[in-house]
């Protein structure tokens, strides 16, 4: 691994107007575009491939992999999807980079749509956050305006367009399916597969989606190799990521590192854990995964080492959680979002996550009742694989997890409310001392 902070994403956030063209060239944008528009398509895509480069939305699927399933003999047109519908709870990466450097993400979506052969591209972003909305059609406005896109991309010959679309506002139109009804204008919900989105997609097209930071990594890539890409991260994943870390930490922020690193190290660039604060449990990749604890403070943050730790990588988003915290009311909140966020489409997840909700209400407010942990587990069990999507699973990770780890709590919870536990007032953020 290289040094412990590696800003290639996040590199030029802190410069003046930073998401301007003129303040992207003059750090080198374009200079991938530049590089690729030499290149045959399938060269691309090659390049992408042995680069190793893997999907930063959560699954970690090879990125160039997934750009070579596109069937060369479909004769309608392709498209490339940029999922940039964040809202993971603790995920808060791709925003950012968006509303700081959008030209980075611009720059890849006209490098991935020339591999794949595309004319038209969609950037889906959350509808809430109309600022980056704002700062993206500029951006991709400035593009057209230098060459960068239109009929003669960089000169190349070949035409490209490309539409932001404010997204409806729902987290259930992150999962890529979902999102492809959402831009053709109906209600998001997750389609049945087969057929994939690579044969039918968008208007039953061939069709590409990538998350906003597997999209803006290409652009370095090309202007780089696939050594230099390769230098940092581990063996199977490779290159830098962005980690947001928040909660109980002096200084929460992104953080933009090679994969591999440990929240041990992340935690020291972040000043530690806040005074009075000891580290009690923590999420690797936003709150659809399996918490893990102090004992896992030294396991590598790439998708081998999470994954070999019970978790999962996911987006990164690790939120850090002290000893005032109560487990039961944090999975509690967490799955209170899963079920207002569930689009109701299939019985486990629709009526799962109700019931999750119910029954741990009942432990938070003390009044448990026999058998609650075990109903709770086996509700778990009966959504988990059996659900429409992954929404499904996500809800049931933490309760599981916490349940292994903290089962006392919930144990507790017969008898003694959570708050009278863990008061509230301890583990705010703001305007509070962590007792002694």
């Amino acid at each position: 691994m290289t040094d412990v902070l590696t800003p290639v994403l996040s590199r030029n956030w802190a410069d003046d107007r930073a998401w301007t063209l003129a303040a992207y060239e003059a750090q080198g944008g374009y200079d991938g575009l530049r590089r690729a528009v030499t290149m045959e398509p399938g060269e691309i895509i090659e390049l992408v491939k042995d680069s190793g480069l893997r999907g930063r939305g959560g699954a970690g699927f090879p990125t160039g992999m997934k750009w070579s399933f596109i069937p060369a003999d479909n004769p309608n047109p392709r498209y490339l999807v940029v999922n940039a519908d964040e809202s993971e709870p603790g995920t808060c990466k791709d925003i950012p980079l968006m509303m700081a450097s959008p030209h980075t993400l611009v720059e890849g979506v006209i490098i991935a749509s020339r591999a794949i052969g595309a004319e038209t591209a969609f950037i889906y972003v959350r509808g809430e956050v109309l600022h980056v909305v704002r700062r993206l059609q500029a951006a991709v406005r400035e593009a057209y305006e230098a060459g960068y896109l239109g009929a003669d991309v960089a000169g190349s010959g070949t035409r490209l367009d490309v539409v932001v679309h404010a997204g409806a506002g729902a987290y259930i139109c992150g999962e890529e399916t979902a999102l492809l009804d959402s831009l053709e204008g109906r209600r998001g919900q997750p389609r049945l597969r087969p057929p994939f989105p690579a044969v039918a997609g968008l208007y039953a097209s061939p069709t590409v989606i990538n998350n906003v930071e597997s999209i803006a990594s290409v652009p370095a890539i090309l202007a780089h190799g696939v050594d230099w890409f390769g230098s940092m991260g581990t063996e199977k994943s490779k290159g830098f990521t962005l980690y947001s870390l928040s909660g109980h930490v002096k200084r929460p922020g992104q953080y933009e590192a090679p994969l591999g690193i440990t929240l041990r190290e992340i935690l020291e660039l972040g000043g530690g854990m806040r005074d009075g604060s000891e580290l009690k449990f923590w999420t690797p990749g936003g709150s659809s995964t399996p918490i893990l604890t102090a004992e896992h403070l030294d396991v590598p943050l790439d998708y081998e080492g999470v994954g070999a730790a019970g978790s999962m990588l996911g987006t990164k988003a690790l939120q850090v959680f002290d000893q005032t915290t109560s487990v039961v009311r944090c999975v509690l909140r967490w799955t209170e979002f899963y079920k207002h966020e569930s689009c109701g489409k299939c019985t486990p997840c629709r009526e799962g996550t109700w019931w999750l909700v119910q029954t741990l209400r009942r432990l938070d407010s003390g009044q448990g009742q026999a058998g609650d942990i075990e109903l709770l587990l086996d509700l778990c069990d009966n959504i988990l694989g059996r659900s429409f999507c992954a929404l499904g699973d996500g809800a049931t990770s933490p309760i599981t997890s916490a349940i292994q780890y903290f089962r006392s709590e919930f144990d507790a919870g017969m008898h003694t409310p959570s708050a009278e536990l863990f008061p509230p007032a301890a583990s705010t953020l703001f305007g509070q001392e962590v007792p002694a």
